[in-house]
Formats: C-alpha cells, structure tokens, sequence
C-alpha cells in the first residue's frame, strides 16, 4: 500500500481569489470551483445555492452557465498571471483533488505522497495567504518494522482544556466531515461561545497539532 495522505487545508485569506470575497460575503458556501486555462485567460466556474446567487451575479464579469437542482453553475474568467494558491499547488506538482470557499476560507483536498510533501505545499501556501491549517489529515500508508517511516508524535498534552474541549465538539458534532454536519455557528453555540471565539480555540489548536506533526 503507498504511504500517502489525504489532508484538507484551510486556507484564510487568499490572495488574488475573487470567490473568498463571495463566499466571506454570503452564507452559502462556494463549491466544485474548477478551471481550465487557455492562451490568455483562465476559464473558472463554481456552484452556489439559490441564497448566493445575488452575490455571485455581483461579480465582475460572472455569467450563470446552468442551473443543477437547487443550485447555479457560473464562470468567469481571471488574470492568469494572478497567482492563486490552487494554482500554487498545482505547480509543484499535486494536482488538487477538491476546491470549496465556507465562510471566506478557501478549504482544499489533496492527495500527497508523503508527509514531507504536505509540509512543502503548507510552506508555499503560507506566502498566499493570512496563514493555512490543517483540517484533517488520513494516512494511507501501513508501514512495517522494515520501513524507513516518518513517525510523527501528537502530544495532546500541549492543547489547553478549552482548546480540547472545542475540538472534540467539533469532532462529534462533524464540524470536520465533507460536507460539514455542523457549521462553526452551530459549534459555538452547543459550547456556549460566539464564532470568533470558537474559530480562535480551533486556530490554536491546530496550529499547535500542525506544529507537532510537520515538525522537522
């Protein structure tokens, strides 16, 4: 079996990505966010439900393609030398497997080699946005006594009470599935706190967890 990763990075502020603003701007989260480029220009399209739709009509020089189910399929076309951090990521490499916005963050699947690859896409990404964590990662691999692994120690020990408190209520709750079962409203309120308290504890402790893992 390979040793590779399935990691899903929050990406906040991105640079040079006209659909954060959408998305940072509406309630209903931007997905399939797909692209194809061509001499010139970059082709984008993305899917909204009905309550975007305004907003994304809004969009300087957007056009609604098709309608699918409760949702809106619209493209519009973009700078190619506007560096964006999926096109980052494809540079070095790795194709990305899933692009959504929630909330203003550009969330991104991937599929990686390794560890290590992970720990070069975080560090290239860091110079395109506010900063990136990690949401989830699952390791494929099934490494044996014989194998040169990348071991990696968690040490939960390091996270506040509260900071494990939220990230276990975010767990049950499926704050961390795709699609979401939870939104970070939804979290805040089942602990009692506002959103941008919740998005504070989540944001230490998975930069805390991110230290430990991509340490080295």
């Amino acid at each position: 079996m390979p040793d590779g990763v399935r990691a899903e990075l929050a990406v906040h502020e991105p640079a040079n990505c006209p659909l954060a603003t959408l998305a940072a701007e509406s309630d209903a989260p931007v997905t399939d966010v797909t692209w194809a480029r061509r001499a010139g220009s970059v082709a984008e399209e993305f899917r909204v439900t009905s309550d975007a739709a305004e907003a994304a009509a809004a969009l300087d020089a957007v056009t609604p393609v098709v309608d699918v189910g409760e949702e809106r399929v619209y493209r519009f076309e973009r700078d190619p030398d506007a560096t964006c951090a999926c096109e980052i990521v494809e540079s070095l490499g790795s194709p990305v497997a899933d692009v959504r916005l929630d909330d203003g963050t550009l969330v991104l699947t991937l599929h990686l080699e390794s560890v290590d690859r992970l720990r070069t896409v975080v560090g290239e990404l860091a110079d395109a946005a506010d900063r990136v964590e990690l949401n989830y990662l699952v390791a494929t691999g099934e490494g044996t006594a014989d194998d040169d692994g990348d071991p990696a120690v968690v040490d939960r020990d390091r996270l506040t009470d509260r900071q494990r408190e939220v990230v276990r209520t975010a767990h049950r709750m499926g704050y961390f599935e795709y699609p979401r079962e939870a939104n970070a409203t939804a979290v805040a309120d089942e602990l009692g706190i506002g959103p941008s308290t919740f998005a504070e504890h989540l944001a230490a402790a998975q930069r805390t967890l991110l230290d430990d893992l991509l340490r080295g």
